[in-house]
Formats: C-alpha cells, sequence, structure tokens
C-alpha cells in the first residue's frame, strides 16, 4: 500500500510545484508587467515592456528593439529612462552587483523581477540559473541578498547554460 501512495504524493508534490511556477512566472509577472509603460524592459524576451524593450539576443518582434551586447555596458546615457524594468534576468548573470549598478545608471527607478523561495520550480533552475535571491517577494526596488545555485557552475560547465544574459 505504501507505493501506491508514494507515486501519488509525486504527483501532487510536481502540481503544487507546477501551480507555484505558473503563479510566480505567468500571474504575478504578468501583474508587475501592466503596473505601467516601462521606459525600458532590460532582457525583454518576448515581453513588451511599452517602451525601449532591449536584449542579448532577438526572441521575438517587439516594438523599438535594441539589441545589445553586454548587459553591464548598456549602449544608453546615464538617467536616459524614468523606470526600468529588469524581469528574470539577475538570476542569470554572473555578476548581479555589476548589472545593477548598470541598471541605476540608465534608470531612475529600476525594478528587479526575480523567482521568490517560494517558487521552488524557478528557484533551482540549476541549467539556467546561477544565484538563488533569497526573498519571498517578487518584485524590487533593491537588489536583495543572495547565495550561489548549488550545482550551477559545475553543470554549466559541462553542459552549457540554457539561457545567456
Amino acid at each position: 500500500m505504501k507505493w501506491v501512495l508514494f507515486p501519488a504524493a509525486a504527483v501532487a508534490a510536481a502540481a503544487l510545484l507546477l501551480g507555484l511556477n505558473f503563479l510566480s512566472y505567468r500571474v504575478l509577472k504578468g501583474r508587475i508587467l501592466r503596473r505601467r509603460t516601462w521606459g525600458l524592459n532590460v532582457c525583454s524576451g518576448r515581453t513588451d515592456g511599452g517602451g525601449v524593450n532591449a536584449d542579448v539576443a532577438l526572441h521575438a518582434k517587439l516594438p523599438r528593439f535594441v539589441l545589445i551586447d553586454s548587459v553591464t555596458r548598456l549602449p544608453f546615457k546615464d538617467g536616459q529612462f524614468e523606470t526600468v524594468l529588469c524581469s528574470h534576468t539577475m538570476e542569470h548573470v554572473e555578476d548581479p552587483d555589476a548589472f545593477w549598478r548598470e541598471l541605476n545608471r540608465v534608470g531612475k527607478k529600476v525594478t528587479v523581477v526575480l523567482p521568490p523561495l517560494w517558487d521552488l520550480g524557478g528557484v533551482l533552475n540549476f541549467w539556467e540559473h546561477r544565484w538563488i535571491f533569497l526573498t519571498f517577494r517578487k518584485a524590487h526596488d533593491r537588489l536583495p541578498p543572495r547565495i550561489r545555485l548549488p550545482l550551477s557552475r559545475t553543470y554549466q560547465r559541462r553542459m552549457g547554460q540554457r539561457i545567456h544574459a
């Protein structure tokens, strides 16, 4: 009887993880994006922030798109944007502090969106992410404390990082 309960518990746990990840990445991220038109949406992916959309790769056809070479050397003037959005990118970069300084150089109000600790599927994504940010919130106007994601460096060195920023 115990072995019958294990698959059911595993399915329930997987459903919970998927549900929390959906809530984090789709529902809450969508609410943050709809709060305002963002002057700059850095590492936009497939999302139009309403202003300039910038990324290191073209993922989708977006209006006002700028291809950038590096997240630590953005091709914009100091204080050029009133608002800057950086959604689900900080956890991918090698040097979050350098990226944070660059975002604050080009923007007057910077919002960083991160996977919160309760979204274990997002937080423990060692094949894409490099950092775990120690926060239960989704949006931040300051960079939260962080730790290196265990196994990410080893895995990414051997297999490659799926998403680069």
